[in-house]
């Protein structure tokens, strides 16, 4: 229950809630995992269970609660959407409000409200449009706006999927597909149904290969062939991309604002056994005295297009969210061409669906900079699909992309990038 709080009532990112716990709980690897998989339940279906829920009472529930209304959410998640057994997520809902001292007098209700559910299961979500239940309408109203009301929906509905497990590897993709039970997407990455402990998993621990979304490992490829070429991979953090161009022969500045993602980074890169020079500053000010063949900014976001593997996005962010960010963005795209060397390419991405973030910047960054050319990306350039390019030879990817017949290895990362040289 501290982890829905911690997102919901302080608001702080489901990663960061998960990280904080982990230093103060005991419980075992295993447990941590249903722990995030129930959290994250509640976190991408939270409308649909409160729609739920609140059919079921009779009247509103008390202000001193404790954690009953979490309580709640949690048991249901658990018998709508995780397929728990109903004794094991009915005893430990009851146990769990009897552990609180607000909500112990409430124990009865838990136990009624959840045993109903377990026997109406899934006929009580008959009806009910997931879609405008658990994605906030003005972020549903934005993608409506930049995509049209039918891929909207189609975006929404993919975005509220678990996504699958996609590595990248320093070699051999095929084998390490075949060891691990996955396949080998167009794109070069691997792909695995997620479930289990990442660590655990062959090749791991030997630094083989790194978590890695398929959309967020073409940015870096786009940067062509970089073996001996110095680049800078500003906004590094947690490092996927240094570790591709670090792979790639590349010499690596990887520059991050935050000394806590650096630490991160830093082991990273250890296990993969690759080296990079590691910079704690703010990229958007950054000014080494030098210059680089190639700039790579993966530039901080809303972060919507990543909704299926970081659901607390839904209830973490608001529309204003968007302005302040792309004004960031600006000074970062500014900064990042002043550290090109004459010739040299810029790649920009980020992680967002929405047009100020992406296609928006590169507009104006062009129209106040007469000195950048924009390098169109070209389909199966990487493995990229004609669909996934923009008219103006830019990457779009969206959650609906890659499908497969099997909904849970379906979907990627939306995502935007643009590639860019400066005049020599």
């Amino acid at each position: 229950m501290r982890l829905l709080s911690a997102v919901l009532n302080a608001r702080r990112s489901l990663d960061e809630a998960i990280a904080a716990e982990l230093k103060q709980s005991a419980l075992a690897p295993r447990d941590r995992a249903f722990a995030r998989a129930i959290v994250a339940t509640v976190l991408r279906r939270l409308g649909e269970l409160e729609a739920v829920l609140n059919s079921y009472l009779e009247k509103p529930l008390p202000a001193r609660q404790g954690d009953l209304w979490p309580i709640l959410l949690a048991g249901a998640a658990q018998l709508l959407f995780l397929a728990t057994p109903p004794h094991a997520a009915v005893g430990l809902a009851v146990e769990q409000a009897r552990k609180d001292r607000h909500a112990r007098r409430y124990d009865r209700l838990v136990n009624a409200l959840l045993r109903r559910l377990s026997r109406e299961g899934a006929s009580a979500l008959q009806g009910r449009d997931a879609v405008a239940l658990n994605i906030p309408a003005w972020l549903l109203e934005r993608w409506t706006k930049a995509y049209g009301a039918a891929e909207a929906r189609r975006i929404a509905e993919a975005s509220l999927s678990e996504a699958a497990l996609d590595i990248s590897v320093k070699a051999e993709p095929e084998v390490w597909a075949q060891r691990l039970g996955g396949f080998v997407l167009p794109t070069g990455s691997v792909r695995l149904k997620a479930g289990g402990r990442i660590e655990e998993l062959p090749g791991f621990a030997d630094g083989a290969w790194w978590v890695q979304d398929a959309a967020a490992a073409l940015p870096a490829r786009l940067l062509g062939p970089v073996a001996g070429l110095s680049v800078a991979d500003l906004c590094a953090a947690p490092g996927g991309k240094a570790a591709e161009l670090a792979a790639a022969g590349a010499h690596v500045t990887a520059v991050d604002l935050a000394g806590g993602r650096l630490v991160r980074l830093r082991e990273n890169l250890e296990r993969l056994q690759l080296t990079a020079d590691l910079v704690e500053a703010d990229a958007a000010t950054w000014a080494p005295q030098r210059t680089f063949d190639a700039v790579l900014l993966d530039a901080p976001c809303t972060a919507t297009g990543t909704i299926r593997r970081h659901p607390d996005i839904l209830r973490l962010k608001r529309a204003g969210d968007v302005a302040a960010l792309a004004a960031i963005q600006s000074r970062l795209l500014d900064n990042a061409v002043r550290l090109l060397k004459p010739g040299g390419t810029l790649v920009y991405c980020t992680c967002s669906l929405e047009p100020e973030e992406g296609p928006e910047q590169i507009a104006a960054l062009m129209a106040r900079d007469s000195r950048l050319v924009r390098v169109p990306i070209e389909a199966n350039e990487c493995g990229i699909a004609p669909e996934w390019i923009t008219p103006e030879g830019e990457l779009r990817t969206l959650p609906v992309h890659l499908p497969h017949e099997r909904k849970e290895l379906s979907g990627m990362d939306g995502f935007y990038a643009a590639r860019l040289v400066s005049k020599a």
